[in-house]
């Protein structure tokens, strides 16, 4: 029996590689081939704990395509820049691992914000699933932000709310 091939790839904040990177313990316990894909720039910062894991997970990198100096906590800044330069790179990336060794690619699992991974993976016949590694609640909120703009409740320009004046009958 083949067991699958995962290609994880949360977005590149703590609070999504931590819990993905359980996940894909969880699923290497159980015989599943792990290629987990992180930044560059977090490689660098978490090469430590990735020696620490052991073999069973393959950690592999692309760039960000922001400047060492550029701020990451700026979030629009970082998905833009995701978006713009990871797509190519990441369709190269998998055809040299599929071209390596039988062990081809089998799924994607990627974070939501990032959800456009999975465009590329269709595109080279490969499922994948989203995760969204925060509470319902905020993925919620997340995804109601389009909306609260339609409705004026956001204001687009600025992203600050706008004061609503509440009055009782």
């Amino acid at each position: 029996m083949s067991y699958p091939h995962f290609l994880i790839m949360p977005y590149p904040i703590l609070g999504h590689i931590n819990p993905l990177l359980q996940f894909s313990q969880i699923l290497a316990q159980h015989g599943c081939k792990i290629t987990f894909l992180i930044t560059e720039f977090n490689q660098e910062r978490l090469n430590n704990a990735i020696d620490h894991l052991g073999s069973h997970i393959k950690f592999v990198s692309l760039p960000d395509g922001l400047a060492p100096e550029d701020d990451r906590s700026d979030q629009p800044k970082v998905i833009l820049s995701l978006r713009r330069t990871m797509p190519t790179k990441l369709h190269k990336l998998i055809q040299d691992i599929n071209a390596l060794n039988g062990d081809k690619i089998t799924c994607m699992i990627v974070s939501k914000n990032i959800g456009w991974a999975l465009d590329v993976g269709h595109k080279l016949g490969i499922k994948g699933a989203l995760l969204w590694p925060a509470s319902a609640t905020s993925l919620l909120s997340f995804q109601s932000i389009p909306r609260l703009i339609n409705d004026g409740i956001i204001d687009p320009e600025t992203g600050h709310v706008v004061v609503l004046v509440l009055v009782s009958s």
